[in-house]
């Protein structure tokens, strides 16, 4: 299941094991899953021809005949046993698909694992009907499907977990690093790699040190990887980069052990920047918590960290009319301080925006 196709040399021994011109493993969805599940089909010899397959996608796909998931699990059926020849639809679906695609003779075998996930192997030929033996092979072949389709299963479920994962760790604009005792780069992930080769604020100095633009945040950052480095025990070190637009930081002790083949970490760089302007989440703030636009900023900058004295003078308040805002910005959101306005706003929609 790890080839590429997956099953390609099975399916490739199945045929020529049963003398056929055609072999097929398919999984479908559930009876009770959407329309738009994702039928996974897999073969070996020739396909339908391209008119054939396009009439079948178009057409005969939404009045497809097979009874797929009535199949007693484990049982071979026949042609003749899936389709009852003199109803319209049977007989288009053998007509206008199956003989044109040489599919005359046919044999067919459901089988499911734990979960209630099925999946099906179909053999088919143009001239000559299968022997008993070939019933025998595919009934045979069940047990050891059932084992294949529920690993096959739980590694598609690992996969979308860890694609949706993926997506919220970009949404969230998250990246890492990992570091050595001296500082230098390791590793990174995709998001961290890109940060770091923007280069606006870090960046990978010549000796492969993580490093600063600005000299204050460089001496900062050098100061924070020395004291992690030191002792392991160390409470994680967090720098703000950069405001406009965001970005900030934050060390970890790793306490990671690796193989022979590759460098422990000895610090994790967790990197956060913010896609959006500051105009872009005072709007948004604005619409998720029914705040004026001198709210907004101000909530914005109290989430960020600053105290009402620090905001103020940057968003051209005095600090009484700050607090005044504040008062409003709290009743509004329901925090009854700054902390509950940070976690309110951090766990809010706007974390993926």
């Amino acid at each position: 299941m790890v080839e590429d196709p997956p099953w390609r040399g099975f399916l490739d021994a199945l045929r020529a094991a049963v003398a056929g011109d055609y072999a097929s493993l398919v999984f479908r969805p559930l009876p009770l899953g959407t329309p738009e599940a994702r039928v996974i089909h897999l073969y070996s010899g020739a396909p339908s021809p391209p008119r054939v397959s396009r009439h079948y996608r178009e057409n005969l796909y939404l009045r497809d005949p097979m009874p797929y998931h009535e199949m007693t699990e484990g049982r071979t059926y026949r042609l003749d046993q899936l389709l009852h020849f003199g109803e319209p639809a049977h007989d288009a679906y053998l007509t206008q698909l199956l003989v044109p695609s040489g599919m005359n003779h046919m044999r067919m075998i459901r089988f499911a694992e734990k979960s209630g996930t099925s999946g099906w192997i179909t053999v088919t030929r143009r001239e000559g009907d299968f022997g008993r033996q070939v019933d025998g092979l595919l009934e045979a072949l069940v047990p050891y499907m059932r084992v294949a389709l529920g690993s096959f299963v739980a590694l598609e479920r690992e996969r979308m977990t860890a694609a949706v994962a993926r997506e919220a760790v970009r949404r969230l604009n998250f990246g890492w690093l990992t570091l050595d005792g001296e500082g230098r780069v390791l590793d990174a992930d995709a998001q961290g790699s890109r940060m770091l080769q923007a280069g606006d604020r870090i960046a990978r100095a010549k000796d492969g040190r993580l490093t600063a633009r600005d000299t204050a945040l460089r001496r900062q950052l050098l100061a924070a990887v020395r004291e992690l480095a030191i002792d392991p025990q160390a409470r994680p070190r967090a720098i703000v980069l950069s405001r406009e637009p965001w970005l900030d930081l934050l060390l970890v002790p790793s306490g990671q052990r690796m193989g022979t083949t590759q460098a422990a970490p000895a610090i994790v760089c967790y990197l956060h920047a913010d896609n959006w302007s500051s105009a872009d989440r005072c709007e948004q703030l604005a619409q998720l918590f029914d705040l004026a636009p001198s709210e907004a900023r101000l909530a914005l900058a109290l989430s960020r960290g600053m105290s009402i004295s620090e905001a103020a003078p940057e968003l051209g308040l005095t600090v009484e009319s700050a607090r005044t805002y504040s008062k409003r910005i709290y009743a509004k959101t329901g925090a009854r301080g700054q902390a509950d306005l940070v976690r309110f706003i951090h766990r809010s929609v706007l974390v993926i925006a």
